[in-house]
């Protein structure tokens, strides 16, 4: 088995339509991957009705420790579980607000983009800042993800309802889902998340850390599975595909078969 438990689709940030996924992830070499849209399922019956590989239904969830923002995947979560369902309707409408407010700040600083055009770059999927970032890149500012512009606290940044990381973890398993924490170390993070802090998550019901990431060096993988030993965690691999818009391949890193067994074990006793 050749496992990738993190991969976008146009549902929400990829380039990829979801009922594509599948075909390039067994182009790829891949047996089993997870669709974890950001907020959403919207890609989820594409994906499986295309599917000769085993999809598993998931999502990233954006979520509040202390003072900044981290990933939460929800893997094997039942999409159609009410609480989760009208959360992450709150969370998308929200990001819409944001959205709309964040072109306004970026056009009051002086950048010639539009709501228009940023809908034309989202194609239907919900805004977010990528692709903001994708039309401040057309008119020649190309340093989006900075202060000066659309980063956390940036200038044009504007604050979203967020859940609690541990009020996600306790949704995630109220969906019948095991929780994950995507890509807590990666350079292009604000913040990484610290020993204490995951040792605090893996009380509240967290199953598991992506360790092996591409926004991760091989010591800083090494370090979390090292920590998620010592917690009891799970360590998992993905490749947090986003299609034309990261240059990543699916299964560029991926999860062992053993860790996709204890994930489904954990699922039953979540």
């Amino acid at each position: 088995m050749t496992i990738d438990l993190h991969a976008h689709s146009t549902a929400s940030d990829g380039t990829t339509p979801p009922s594509e996924l599948p075909r390039l992830a067994a182009e790829a070499g891949l047996t089993v991957l997870a669709l974890t849209d950001h907020d959403t399922f919207a890609g989820l019956a594409a994906a499986t009705a295309a599917s000769d590989i085993e999809i598993v239904p998931g999502v990233e969830i954006s979520c509040r420790l202390d003072d900044a923002e981290v990933h939460l995947l929800g893997l094997f979560v039942d999409p159609l579980f009410a609480p989760l369902a009208a959360e992450l309707e709150l969370i998308r409408t929200d990001r819409e607000r944001r959205a709309v407010r964040m072109v306004e700040r970026c056009r009051e600083l002086g950048a010639p983009i539009s709501l228009a055009r940023v809908r034309e770059i989202a194609a239907g999927a919900p805004l977010g800042r990528p692709h903001i970032a994708a039309a401040l890149a057309a008119v020649g500012i190309t340093d989006a993800f900075t202060a000066d512009w659309i980063a956390d606290g940036g200038r044009a940044d504007v604050p979203k309802h967020v859940l609690s990381t541990v009020d996600a973890i306790a949704l995630v398993r109220a969906a019948g889902g095991v929780a994950v924490l995507a890509h807590p170390r990666s350079v292009k993070r604000r913040a990484s998340v610290s020993d204490s802090q995951l040792a605090a998550l893996a009380s509240a019901g967290l199953a598991g850390i992506e360790a092996d990431h591409p926004e991760q060096a091989p010591d800083v993988r090494a370090r979390l599975r090292e920590v998620a030993a010592g917690l009891g965690l799970l360590a998992t691999g993905s490749s947090d595909f986003h299609g034309d818009r990261k240059p990543v391949r699916l299964g560029e890193c991926t999860t062992s078969p053993e860790v996709l067994a204890a994930l489904r074990s954990a699922v039953s006793v979540s």
